[in-house]
């Protein structure tokens, strides 16, 4: 089953006393596979917003359809999600435990449900020994891992994480890349909107890349990677001088194949590429 099946989806905003549209999304279309995760790119204005709260029920589209696990979002849809926000705000007067419980019982869950997946969310991202600690103590990676912790406390089947990793050093992101693994392991979909290239590159399977409101490319990663006409072959035993006489005579010179693969580009390269051959 699709995680997320979007099709031809449509979005205008309208403005002033004309109703002028602004076209936000013409006619997206994508799926994201159940226990996957997907990564959505896009330069500033691309869409990206628009389309995640198309997904969460909080815009409805003007045609098209969206479809979570098969069906349109509605009450009982919506607590199968769970949502990081790119800048969350969580009450500053209270207690990880106390912020991550609150929203778990917002889900639905009943006062001990909300306890005890609350200690669980918050062991799981690293938050147990300060889960008794003020928020407004928190450094900013504990804050993010906190946002996660209430994203995930009602157990959702898709978890969509809007840069999860926005502001953090190399540790913070490393240790965030970690939990989006542990998140996958579990056989939970999640949904990754970044503008860190290097972290969509080590952690999705697949990739959407919007442009103006479309889908300018859309595919699996090391399929949209390769370059064309170009082979990366790497040897064991070889040193410089061996390397020199290699292109015709590997074999005899004792050069061990190790491997051989196509060419691949950056997904950084291949998303700027994308992005200007876009501009109008």
């Amino acid at each position: 089953m699709k995680a997320i099946s979007v099709k031809k989806l449509v979005k205008y905003y309208r403005y002033g006393v004309r109703g002028v549209g602004i076209r936000a999304l013409g006619g997206v279309s994508l799926d994201v596979e159940e226990g996957e995760v997907f990564g959505l790119l896009g330069p500033n204005g691309a869409g990206k917003s628009t389309l995640v709260k198309v997904i969460l029920g909080l815009l409805r589209q003007n045609s098209g359809t969206c479809e979570i696990f098969g069906k349109a979002p509605s009450r009982n849809v919506k607590g199968q999600i769970g949502y990081l926000p790119e800048s969350p705000y969580f009450y500053k007067f209270m207690t990880g435990f106390e912020m991550v419980k609150f929203y778990a019982k917002l889900c639905g869950m009943t006062e001990r449900e909300a306890r005890s997946a609350s200690e669980k969310a918050l062991e799981l991202v690293g938050l147990g020994d300060a889960s008794g600690r003020r928020i407004s103590l928190y450094s900013k990676g504990m804050t993010q891992r906190a946002g996660i912790a209430q994203a995930i406390a009602h157990n959702p089947k898709l978890v969509i994480l809007d840069e999860p990793a926005s502001g953090l050093d190399p540790i913070g992101a490393e240790d965030m890349a970690k939990i989006v693994r542990k998140l996958r392991d579990e056989g939970k979909t999640v949904l990754l909107c970044s503008h860190s290239m290097s972290e969509v590159e080590k952690l999705c399977s697949r990739v959407a890349i919007l442009c103006g409101g479309e889908v300018a490319a859309c595919g699996r990663l090391d399929e949209l990677l390769e370059t064309p006409d170009k082979m990366k072959i790497e040897f064991k035993n070889l040193d410089a001088q061996k390397a020199r006489k290699i292109s015709n005579y590997a074999a005899e010179i004792g050069a061990e194949t190790e491997s051989v693969s196509k060419s691949k580009i950056s997904l950084d390269e291949f998303f700027r590429k994308i992005v200007e051959g876009n501009k109008k």
